[in-house]
């Protein structure tokens, strides 16, 4: 039973509760809760329902053992079995399950729009390619085109600017440094080889990151993490010996592009801490930048000459599309990578990498598909196997980040401890 016991104020001890030869003489008087209306406790309850006391009031424990004294008290009760329901406010658990529900959509939703936008750019950006040549221009367009369009939104209040300062910039450089190199290696490896192909280099980027953790950095994995990088590293391998349309240059340019991005996500992790910047401004940003830097190497690198003359003979071979082609890739460009940004603030490290792994086997699979690229079936098992060894990697070195951050946490907090206790106990 639960109980709530009111009693006059007298001083007694625990022994008072229960003498050891009898119980005292007198009887106690008890009112109910308004649950249990007109019933009383009597010397018949069921011993086997426990007594709950719910509310004590004046209750003093002398040092010494008093004299016994009658007590007059006054209890209210009801079985435990009977007990008063929980006040549960259901519409809030259902409002919590709807906002959760609403969550997981959003997230489907990005996931969906990102793949989407990445495989038709790399669509686009091949058909461009292959009628024009000239990767330094293309990605220049892509980088200008994104900058615009966030102007245009910060401009018309579509989109809030960001507050950055000259420290945000500084910071940024070198992320913007990484990223220009990493995205003119990426065209100009698909201006020489098939796009399937790049994608499967592109998978091999986990091992450049442990590796330049390891040795630069001076970073330490399990086991796990080392192992996970054979398949990729071997599925890389095969793949690349098995393709029917090899090129040097692209499969350099695709590792090259591997190094640069590790590079920026390194110095993104360093160089971002504590700023408040959402991840659509922060990429548009890194945009911007980018642009400023590569301009000025594309123009030495090709030229405005090279340019006009392959652009008219795109033109006459292609015909107006050419155009649509060059402004779809170029748009597609920013909004997928400002797409994937957007959902990095949303979801957890782990699930944005197996995200990627996703999209990679998408963009494979569609450019398959749409460029009819002839494939072996031993250059398939290759891109399989790396794939799947991306797809561990993911699952191992996550595991591991969150195990050392809790040991990090759980260190921090103890060595707290002991600073407070030594400052108490000067």
């Amino acid at each position: 039973m639960i109980s709530s016991i009111k009693h006059t104020s007298s001083s007694f001890t625990s022994a008072d509760f229960f003498p050891r030869k009898r119980f005292s003489t007198t009887k106690p008087r008890f009112s109910p809760l308004p649950i249990i209306k007109n019933s009383t406790l009597n010397d018949s309850f069921s011993s086997q329902k426990p007594l709950h006391v719910s509310t004590t009031q004046s209750f003093t424990f002398s040092p010494k053992q008093q004299p016994k004294q009658l007590l007059r008290t006054q209890c209210n009760a009801y079985e435990a079995d009977r007990s008063r329901p929980l006040d549960i406010n259901i519409e809030v658990l259902d409002e919590q399950a709807r906002l959760e529900a609403a969550q997981r959509i959003k997230i489907g939703i990005y996931f969906a729009t990102w793949w989407a936008l990445n495989v038709v750019f790399n669509i686009y950006n091949k058909k461009v390619l292959n009628a024009f040549p000239y990767p330094w221009l293309t990605s220049t367009l892509s980088l200008a085109c994104g900058s615009l369009m966030m102007l245009v939104s910060w401009a018309t209040r579509i989109a809030e600017a960001p507050k950055t300062d000259l420290d945000f910039w500084k910071t940024l450089f070198p992320v913007a440094v990484a990223h220009t190199i990493g995205h003119v290696a990426a065209t100009v490896s698909m201006s020489k080889v098939a796009v399937s192909f790049t994608h499967i280099i592109k998978s091999g980027e986990p091992a450049f990151s442990v590796l330049v953790s390891s040795f630069l950095l001076g970073e330490t994995f399990p086991v796990p993490v080392y192992l996970s990088l054979l398949p990729i590293i071997g599925g890389c391998a095969l793949a690349a010996v098995t393709e029917l349309n090899f090129n040097m240059i692209g499969f350099m340019g695709a590792m090259i592009s591997n190094l640069a991005f590790v590079f920026r996500n390194i110095f993104s992790k360093k160089g971002m801490k504590g700023k408040s910047v959402s991840g659509m401004n922060y990429y548009a940003c890194l945009s911007m930048m980018s642009l400023l830097i590569l301009t000025p190497f594309a123009i030495a690198v090709e030229g405005p000459q090279m340019w006009a003359a392959g652009w008219k003979t795109a033109l006459a071979q292609i015909g107006p599309n050419f155009v649509w082609w060059v402004a779809a890739q170029s748009i597609f460009y920013h909004l997928y990578n400002q797409v994937s940004y957007m959902s990095l603030d949303q979801i957890s490290p782990l699930t944005f990498s197996v995200g990627n792994t996703m999209k990679r086997i998408s963009v494979i699979v569609s450019s398959i598909i749409i460029f009819h690229t002839p494939v072996q079936p031993v250059n398939a098992l290759g891109a399989a196997i790396a794939i799947l060894g991306t797809f561990l990697y993911s699952q191992v070195y996550n595991s591991h980040r969150a195990i050392f951050s809790f040991r990090y946490l759980r260190t921090t907090c103890l060595y707290g401890d002991k600073r407070k206790k030594e400052k108490t106990e000067e």
